[in-house]
């Protein structure tokens, strides 16, 4: 894809996130407004002060959730348009509790925003996506579409834009005579040489080029050749079979660059402060809230078996850096093993209190304490023990890829059945493609999808 596209593509984005968000705060403010009028008959300076947080708090929550990203269906889209609403109601909570002024704000008219504010953005939000949806389709019909190469990576790309929402894709361009018709529907048009009679033909407007690594000398052939042909030339490189970390593409002083391992602490150096501001917060008031809760379970576990209350195990962390995770102690003491034993239904070493905060994973309330202190997350890969990761690390391909990102308490392969004692390399195999999965995928939305499915899944059966 050329350079130029893509900043068009970005700069349609770009549009569509702040026209909608213009319609949207103007709303939320102009009800402000009348809320505040109707309470006071004049606009106190306080409030004016609201408004303004109100803009300039709202671009990088709604950003940082891609509130009005084109490829959100209307449920999700309205779901994520309320996660920033209320991300950006907590940020300005916290701020009032940080300054003291809370008292000044009637709890009757911010109440009555909350809900209205979040109203008229619906309101808004779903004949202005109606539109940009309309529009964006009228523009697709004119994009007819071919493929050239027939192997699996064109095919498996053809399966990918056969959906309605995408461009028209009328067939296939085939690389040698020989090549095998394609058997998902599409017609082979012809072959690279009748590529400029195809294009003009069926009235082409971008041509995708998806042929495996072994065949790339035709790409700069095709590109050349279709210069003078009013086409988009779209590449599809072929890394099917090579395993990419949060891959990306980009540009280094105008010069394509395409990042097939990168860490989402470079690649999203704003949504991850968000998403660290935001679980520390978390952290901090769940330790307030859970207080009495983990201090009945320090008397418990101080009762069932002499020893310590906390357990800290030396895990890695963040970039490989070695941790201590705190953790209820849930076992009597013993003598330091040599090898790290997983614990297994049965463990004689549990005692009762510790089979209970095991089986309910109230064990890993402490490592709250390692997320303020910012050495864990609230939503990341599960840090396991050194020795496991020693263990691991030849025998699993890019196992300790996984440390990429800050470890957290609870994470994707926790929330998809993928947790408790992992007795074979496949277990531990399939544990680790959802930590990458995570990785891949990463998003403030994801972390907070996660966190709700998370209390669904405290009770395993698979817990010891």
């Amino acid at each position: 894809m050329t350079s130029q596209h893509s900043n068009l593509m970005a700069n349609r984005r770009g549009l569509t996130f702040w026209g909608q968000w213009v319609t949207a705060m103007f709303l939320a403010n102009l009800v402000l407004t009348a809320l505040v009028v109707m309470k006071f008959g004049s606009i106190p300076s306080e409030y004016r002060v609201l408004g303004v947080l109100t803009i300039l708090g709202s671009v990088p929550c709604y950003a940082a959730l891609q509130v009005y990203h084109k490829r959100h269906r209307l449920l999700s889209g309205m779901g994520r348009l309320l996660a920033g609403w209320c991300l950006l109601l907590g940020a300005m909570m916290t701020i009032a509790f940080a300054t003291q002024t809370t008292g000044v704000y009637s709890r009757e008219v911010v109440f009555s925003w909350a809900i209205l504010g979040f109203a008229v953005q619906v309101l808004s939000y779903i004949p202005l996506r109606m539109l940009t949806r309309l529009h964006s389709r009228k523009l697709r019909k004119d994009r007819r579409s071919v493929i050239v190469g027939t192997g699996s990576l064109a095919k498996d790309l053809a399966d990918k834009l056969s959906h309605p929402s995408r461009v028209p894709l009328i067939g296939m361009i085939a690389t040698e005579k020989s090549d095998p018709a394609d058997d998902n529907g599409l017609p082979v048009l012809g072959t690279l040489s009748e590529l400029r009679d195809v294009i003009e033909r069926e009235n082409i407007r971008r041509v995708y080029i998806a042929v495996p690594l072994g065949e790339v000398q035709h790409i700069e052939n095709i590109y050349i050749d279709l210069l003078d042909m009013s086409v988009d030339v779209v590449w599809i490189p072929d890394f099917g079979s090579m395993l990419l970390l949060n891959q990306s593409i980009s540009e280094i002083e105008h010069m394509p660059a395409i990042y097939l391992n990168e860490s989402p602490i470079s690649s999203h150096p704003a949504a991850l402060f968000a998403k660290e501001a935001m679980e520390r917060t978390l952290a901090a008031l769940a330790l307030l809230l859970l207080s009495p809760l983990m201090i009945g379970i320090a008397i418990a576990v101080r009762r069932s078996s002499p020893g310590p209350i906390l357990f800290k195990q030396e895990r890695h962390g963040w970039n490989g850096e070695v941790i201590k995770v705190w953790k209820f102690r849930s076992m009597r003491v013993h003598a330091p093993e040599t090898v790290v034993k997983q614990a297994t239904r049965g463990d004689d070493r549990i005692t009762k209190v510790g089979a209970f905060i095991r089986r309910t994973s109230l064990d890993e309330l402490p490592q709250l304490f390692n997320v303020v202190f910012g050495e864990m997350a609230l939503v990341g890969p599960r840090p396991h023990a050194v020795t496991h990761n020693i263990y691991y690390t030849d025998k699993i391909r890019a196992y300790m890829a996984r440390h990429r990102i800050k470890p957290g308490i609870t994470g994707l392969a926790q929330i998809t059945g993928h947790r408790g004692e992992t007795e074979t390399i496949d277990k531990m195999q399939q544990r680790v493609n959802q930590d990458l999965n995570y990785i891949n995928q990463w998003s403030l939305w994801l972390d907070v999808k996660i966190l709700i499915k998370t209390p669904f899944t405290l009770l395993s059966k698979n817990i010891y």
